[in-house]
């Protein structure tokens, strides 16, 4: 035997590795308010630009209003293969200030973190995090006139109803609420 064919029998031997999901999320900036005008710019040009949304409380000239908000201001997540996609045109769309960065490679985001948003993500869009609810644990309330509140589940029925204990005023106040809108808390 040659010691070419020995280096081609020794080539096909070696397993070669298995080439894994190159696809990753990353973090983009982008300007405040904007996130629907960077996610429907980085659609158009084949994208696929996630932005995870809550409902937020904002008072303005004495009326409360409830509206749907990116869950963090100014961000938004992309899943690029930096390896296939053009990935420096994301910093020249429209509504997006940059990726977010590292040298000069974007920076990947935590595996498996954005695929949890994807899964508590409720069929209106929403982010629920109701799922991780019990009994007893510290919860914070996201909308309505007690927005951003902590406070004390109480109990919580199968229709989405929950009560929560508020400290006001040297006691504990019942507060009976909309599950979805309560995160529970550390």
């Amino acid at each position: 035997m040659s010691s070419a064919e020995k280096t081609t029998t020794n080539a096909t031997l070696s397993p070669e590795p298995a080439a894994a999901p190159a696809t990753r999320w990353y973090a983009a900036s982008v300007f405040p308010g904007k996130e629907h005008v960077a996610e429907r710019h980085l659609r158009i040009q084949g994208f696929e630009p996630f932005v995870p949304r809550c409902e937020k409380t904002v008072r303005h000239a004495r009326r409360l209003e409830t509206r749907s908000a990116a869950y963090f201001p100014g961000y938004m997540f992309i899943a690029l293969d930096l390896g296939l996609q053009r990935w420096r045109s994301v910093n020249g769309t429209f509504g997006v200030r940059s990726l977010v960065t590292q040298g000069d490679r974007p920076l990947p985001v935590p595996s498996g973190l954005v695929e949890r948003f994807i899964a508590s993500t409720g069929e209106d869009g929403l982010l629920d995090f109701s799922g991780g609810l019990a009994a007893g644990a510290s919860v914070r309330i996201l909308s309505g006139p007690l927005a951003e509140t902590i406070g004390r589940l109480d109990r919580l029925d199968p229709a989405g109803r929950a009560r929560v204990l508020v400290a006001i005023m040297n006691g504990e106040i019942p507060v009976d609420l909309d599950a979805r809108d309560l995160v529970a808390i550390a």
